[in-house]
């Protein structure tokens, strides 16, 4: 089954929330109202470094429709959020670390008169040292950030001796690679509303990918019970892990609690770009050496990661670029160190791919040189040195084995795009009908982990219910922001049930209704969904037929599930219908389920136990008088497992190659002495449909073991990890550079035209 957006099935089905967004109709939190309702803003520091010398706020106090302002002092509990470490204030105190930090809530009756209030807040500051540079922050006579110094987190992994293996080495390749600073630009910027109930308790709308991780932190904060505060967290118009932390929740809950009223808070696009969190820039040194025969026998890393001031999942991000920097492949040595250091230039945190985005580019940019200067196939050399399905996972640790890591391979080597790839090298054209045009081909592979690892609390479960009016209703803690989920989760329960559509009621990020279903993060929330069926499918359906065979006056044996309702193995006839089941049950009909995702039998913290596998192979333009890259097509096969909803599968590679497409040619959220050069999306371009016009197939590899209990794997981000590097050798065949440096500066790729070097020929001026 090859997926493009020119075929279609009898699985395809249009999306639950379809309708409500491609009308407008949908409500995002955002666009949420209460009356009567008061305005939220955030006062954010001048200086990317500064110690605070005073905050005058009587002026702003006073200021006529105003009811609140707010500074640290203000808060009743813990003046910091984080959600594995708390470092970053709420309300800044002494210090602020970067222009995003945040010093004083205003609450106000309109936007205008809350921003006015603002600049009547009156804040004196003693100007500090900057460090931008994530490796100066590391000498010892740079200002530390923090007591604990700048370094906020290492990683190491070491097998054998690497010095001694170099010596034994035919090959060694040595290069510096670099990735930029890019931004989530989701469509829904962050905001919500905050409601305080006359029973004390306060309603959170506001996107997150977390709801329960959401609540526990507020309630930090505010000094309160969990019970006090529900959060409700769907549907989000975007995320990407850009909503996974905090944002706005801790100033417009402690503005709702302080003036008992409702609070919306909503961030223009600058001030998102400001305090947000972006993908974290990295800088990856890296050293591999082969034998004459091609086999890896060395492989030596060090990676710099510039977390910026507070250190959200900066070191989950490290860990995970520490595992995918050794990959798919098999080393008899190896060395790889990472560091996470503190600097003042913008948030880095959370971001689809999860630092494996840039762990790949560059291992796969080292596998393409390395094959290149064997003189052998970089798919070859890439399957002499691919893990096997027994072999052990890139910590040594026991992983789920398929053979995913094969398939993916040959589903390449015989894809189209990569036998035109063999054509186009043995012709040795690389030029299209204009002598400034040429083509190349390139492809790249990895294995991408799922979930949150080793050590990571990660939980999971549901629960499924009939209702009083005979709804079958499925609630999952988890949060739907345009990946495609509630589609998904109607297509498993239609299939694995027997349900239809109209059947279905699906409940989910609602703190006070919904069991805590773990993070909609880490490419994870569908096969936990999958999983959670599968252990509620006999116990919720045997309830079902136990109840109905006692009205019907039969055996349970004899009945099954279908569209409408239940009816007899023996014919298709609906007998009575769920409506009429609920109205005549004697009991609650309910099953509720909980468990961990899977994690692999190691202490290394972060080690991850299932993978997707994926390989991509691209063909690009480019233009040498522009310097400029177009992608015209693109093959992912990708070993997932099975494949729930073809749509939304499609869906999410075409959108994950889509951000991919940003970070590897246009985006770069460029700071300058802790400012950001780009504080909107006229001057911050990011990938539209026109950039997406060439086709896009996608090979879903369905195959797994017949003992495999783990079902689908995750697809949200592997559709994005291995473009950057495909890329990458497709203008390396293009243009014969090697590219070390993302986004690919169209200057480096540029020639000086063929007219203006006294060529022979037509003069094409």
């Amino acid at each position: 089954m090859l997926l493009n957006r020119e075929n279609s099935g009898s699985r395809w089905r249009i999306r639950p929330d379809g309708a409500g967004k491609v009308t407008g109709g949908l409500v995002y939190l955002t666009d949420m109202t209460a009356q009567p309702m008061l305005y939220g803003l955030v006062l954010r520091s001048e200086h990317p470094h500064a110690r605070i010398i005073s905050i005058q706020t009587e002026r702003a106090k006073q200021h006529k429709g105003v009811h609140a302002v707010l500074t640290h002092r203000d808060i009743p509990g813990l003046n910091a959020f984080g959600i594995a470490h708390p470092d970053q204030p709420v309300l800044c105190a002494d210090t602020v670390l970067y222009v995003g930090d945040a010093l004083v809530a205003v609450a106000a009756e309109s936007m205008e008169l809350a921003q006015e209030a603002l600049e009547l807040v009156e804040i004196e500051y003693e100007v500090l040292e900057i460090l931008e540079d994530p490796e100066k922050a590391l000498l010892a006579d740079a200002p530390q950030l923090h007591k604990g110094g700048n370094a906020m987190h290492r990683t190491a992994f070491a097998r054998g001796d690497v010095d001694e293996a170099f010596k034994q080495c035919a090959i060694v390749v040595e290069e510096t690679y670099y990735t930029p600073r890019q931004m989530h630009t989701y469509m829904e910027t962050e905001g919500g509303l905050f409601v305080p109930g006359e029973d004390g308790r306060l309603t959170v709308y506001s996107p997150t990918q977390h709801g329960f991780m959401d609540r526990m932190q507020l309630a930090r904060i505010l000094a309160v019970s969990l019970e006090q505060i529900r959060i409700v967290s769907s549907p989000i118009g975007g995320s990407f892990g850009g909503k996974d932390e905090l944002n706005v929740q801790p100033y417009g809950a402690l503005l709702a609690i302080q003036t008992g009223r409702a609070i919306k808070m909503h961030n223009s696009r600058q001030e998102s770009v400001r305090a947000g969190l972006k993908r974290h820039p990295m800088r990856m040194a890296m050293k591999t050496g082969v034998d004459a025969a091609g086999r890896l026998l060395a492989h030596q890393v060090d990676i710099l990661s510039d977390t910026g001031p507070y250190s959200t999942l900066g070191a989950e991000v490290l860990n995970f670029a520490t595992e995918h920097v050794i990959g798919p492949y098999k080393y008899e040595n190896l060395n790889v160190k990472g560091i996470s250091v503190f600097t003042n230039n913008g948030m880095s945190g959370e971001f689809r791919g999860f630092g494996g985005n840039q762990a790949i580019f560059a291992l796969e940019g080292q596998m393409d040189r390395l094959a290149e200067r064997l003189g052998m196939s970089p798919w070859q050399f890439r399957k002499l040195n691919m893990r096997q399905k027994e072999d052990l996972g890139p910590f040594d640790q026991p992983i789920a084995m398929t053979e995913g890591a094969e398939r993916v391979w040959t589903a390449v080597e015989k894809s189209r795009l990569w036998q035109e790839k063999t054509l186009l090298e043995q012709s040795a054209i690389a030029v299209s009908t204009d002598p400034w045009l040429k083509i190349g081909i390139g492809a790249a592979f990895t294995m991408h982990g799922a979930g949150l690892g080793v050590g990571i609390p990660d939980p999971a479960g549901g629960r499924l219910q009939l209702a009083a009016d005979g709804k079958i209703e499925a609630v999952f803690g988890y949060e739907e922001f345009g990946q495609g989920l509630l589609a998904s989760l109607e297509q498993m329960l239609i299939e694995q049930f027997g349900f239809g559509a109209a059947d279905i009621r699906m409940i989910i990020g609602d703190t006070d209704i919904v069991p805590d279903s773990g993070s909609t993060t880490a490419s994870r929330a569908t096969a936990m969904m999958w999983k959670s069926l599968q252990r509620l499918k006999k116990p919720f359906t045997d309830q079902l037929l136990k109840e109905a065979g006692a009205i019907m006056g039969c055996q349970a044996e004899e009945l099954q599930l279908r569209e409408g309702g239940i009816g007899k193995q023996t014919n298709d006839q609906v007998l009575l219908s769920y409506a009429d089941l609920a109205s005549k049950a004697i009991f609650p009909i309910s099953s509720e389920t909980s468990f961990s995702f899977p994690t692999s039998p190691t202490e290394r913290v972060g080690a991850h136990f299932m993978y997707t596998y994926s390989a991509v192979v691209v063909k690009v333009e480019l233009n040498t008088l522009t310097g400029r890259v177009k992608v015209l097509q693109q093959y992912h096969a990708v070993a997932a497992g099975p494949v729930i909803n073809p749509q939304g599968y499609l869906g999410q590679i075409e959108g994950g190659s889509s951000m991919a497409l940003g970070f590897t040619l246009l985006e770069d959220a460029v700071m300058d002495k802790g400012h950001y050069m780009t504080r909107n999306l006229d001057t911050y371009l990011i990938p539209t449909i026109a950039d997406q016009l060439g086709l896009v197939e996608v090979e879903p590899i369905e195959h797994l073991p017949e003992q495999d209990e783990y079902g689908p794997r995750g697809i949200g981000e592997v559709g994005s990890v291995t473009l950057a590097p495909a890329i990458a050798a497709a203008v390396r065949q293009a243009s014969g550079k090697w590219v070390t440096k993302l986004p690919i500066e169209p200057e480096f790729l540029q020639e000086t035209p063929f007219f203006l070097t006294g060529a022979s020929g037509n003069d094409r001026t």
